[in-house]
């Protein structure tokens, strides 16, 4: 994911920063504890298709944006 396109996405929850994890194809939301999937290239930043993420998930960091 571009990650000029990735500084302009924030949590639709909280308004804070997303994190891209591209091994599971999703963008992390640490503050909504929420993971927001990205299907064919396209982020679905909607609650109710969010997973909640662990306390282990939560805790680090995804790994980075390429």
């Amino acid at each position: 994911m571009d990650s000029k396109f990735l500084e302009l996405l924030v949590c639709p929850v909280t308004k804070g920063p997303l994190e891209y994890d591209r091994q599971r194809q999703e963008l992390r939301s640490r503050s909504a504890r929420l993971a927001y999937p990205v299907r064919n290239g396209i982020p679905i930043l909607l609650e109710n298709e969010a997973r909640v993420l662990n306390d282990e998930e939560s805790d680090r960091a995804a790994p980075t944006a390429s």
